[in-house]
């Protein structure tokens, strides 16, 4: 773990960041200064050779510096006054300065005796010397420099670390507001970075989670009532036997079982909606011909709901050809919808199933003549346990799932399922699945088209065929 990680704030981090940014800064400036300033260090040097030289050619005695020589030359004869270094260039009267052969020099004629030229000779510094000399020369400059440059730097860190960081402790406490069962924090932000983009993810994934512990709660609750329904009536039936309050006729045992035909019908759609939605399911996929399936499942209907008096019809086209699916999956479909609309469609009403195909898939569609569906409640209609009429669908034994499980079957094969509706002028529910693969043709040839919006297509070439009209009395 580096040193920065340890630090336990994003904000620590970001000044940290910034003052050692700024640290770096001062340094590379110290660094360009020393540099860039060296010709006026040397320039000073060179003033103050001067001023010794002067002072040396009108004294008697030696000045000692420990750094500068003097060369006295007089008749072309030259005497050092100190350690000898480089010789500088020779000049006839007149005052020089300059740097040559590696040394800093300073010529002025000689007055002692009034003729001649002394010389104030220095070795010019290297640059670490020099840059030595310039940070023990500006070194309180460049300390109140660095100082204020770190103070302003970490304000300013501070100001737009707490902006930044906003987001991250609003969703942090948001979290450990989730651990407690509450996900309607949102976090609010007009960042449109990173930490932007994070927030908006997390509102998303809030907004989902708590849509999710609703569906749980609407669940539980939906679940918790209708096996409390038959429980409580086999339980009243049980205490009412028990009491000798009622016989054990046929009557009584027929209510019993019903009732118990009913739990255990919510039980399997249940595992069996679970198991669909958790993908547990292997669909077995074959061609599967469309007339022969809808015929079967209509009189399974005339069975299973004889008491209705609705008239039930297929309008399919001739050449309609066979989709590729899960037979039996199909069949609980196609047994789901049409249940659901002969149940919901009154005394005289009428039950069409009609088939077309587009664009490599075919749809089947399921059209009643019932009081239809409401705006508000027709994208709901597929959730599980959603009733239209809830009083109505309990009293004929609806459990309320079976167009959830229709919706996850035909969303397993790749398909999709819809309902459109008008008040009092029924329903129509359609689901389209692929077609199946030519002969010869590899099996995962066979896909769904792209999705369409529906606008109610016309039907295949040729026009439908309709079957006879059965009639359930």
């Amino acid at each position: 773990m580096t040193l920065l990680q340890r630090l336990p704030t994003i904000r620590a981090k970001l000044g940290s960041v910034i003052v050692f940014a700024v640290g770096l800064t001062v340094a590379l400036v110290y660094f360009i200064l020393a540099l860039a300033l060296g010709t006026s260090l040397r320039n000073a040097d060179l003033v103050d050779l001067l001023q010794l030289a002067q002072q040396q050619s009108r004294s008697a005695e030696l000045i000692d510096d420990g750094q500068t020589s003097f060369l006295s030359i007089e008749q072309g004869t030259a005497t050092w006054l100190g350690p000898e270094l480089a010789e500088p260039p020779r000049f006839e009267g007149g005052v020089h300065v300059g740097v040559a052969n590696g040394v800093e020099f300073a010529a002025v004629p000689l007055r002692q005796t009034g003729g001649g030229m002394l010389y104030a000779v220095r070795e010019v510094p290297g640059f670490w010397v020099s840059s030595l000399r310039f940070l023990t020369e500006f070194w309180w400059q460049l300390l109140v420099a660095g100082a204020v440059a770190a103070v302003v730097a970490l304000v300013i860190a501070r100001w737009l670390a707490r902006g930044m960081t906003q987001p991250l402790r609003d969703m942090a406490e948001a979290a450990r507001r989730m651990e407690t069962g509450d996900y309607s924090k949102r976090v609010v932000t007009d960042s449109r970075d990173e930490v932007g983009r994070l927030a908006e993810a997390f509102n998303r994934m809030s907004a989902e989670l708590d849509g999710l512990e609703m569906l749980r709660r609407e669940l539980v609750a939906n679940v918790s009532h209708e096996l409390k329904t038959p429980i409580s009536a086999l339980r009243a039936h049980l205490e009412n036997l028990l009491d000798g309050v009622e016989e054990p006729n046929p009557e009584t045992l027929q209510i019993m079982l019903v009732q118990s035909e009913r739990l255990g019908r919510l039980v399997d759609q249940l595992l069996d909606l679970s198991k669909l939605e958790s993908g547990d399911v292997p669909l077995e996929r074959e061609p599967v011909e469309v007339a022969p399936l809808v015929a079967q499942v209509l009189s399974e209907i005339q069975v299973a709901r004889p008491e209705a008096a609705v008239s039930l019809s297929d309008e399919l086209p001739g050449d309609l050809p066979a989709i590729y699916a899960d037979r039996e999956r199909v069949h609980q479909v196609l047994f789901n919808l049409l249940d659901n609309a002969v149940r919901l469609t009154p005394s005289g009403g009428r039950v069409t199933v009609s088939a077309s195909r587009h664009d490599g898939s075919v749809d089947v569609a399921v059209a009643d003549t019932g009081p239809g569906i409401s705006a508000e409640d027709l994208p709901r209609v597929f959730e599980r346990f959603f009733r239209v009429d809830a009083s109505r669908s309990r009293d004929d034994g609806g459990t309320g799932i079976g167009l959830a499980i229709a919706r996850s079957v035909v969303e397993a094969h790749g398909g999709r399922i819809w309902a459109e509706s008008e008040p009092g002028r029924g329903s129509t529910f359609t689901f389209e699945l692929p077609v199946a693969p030519a002969r010869g043709e590899p099996a995962d040839g066979a896909r769904m088209p792209e999705p369409s919006v529906w606008t109610g297509r016309e039907r295949a070439a040729g026009g439908p065929r309709t079957r006879e009209t059965r009639r359930v009395e």
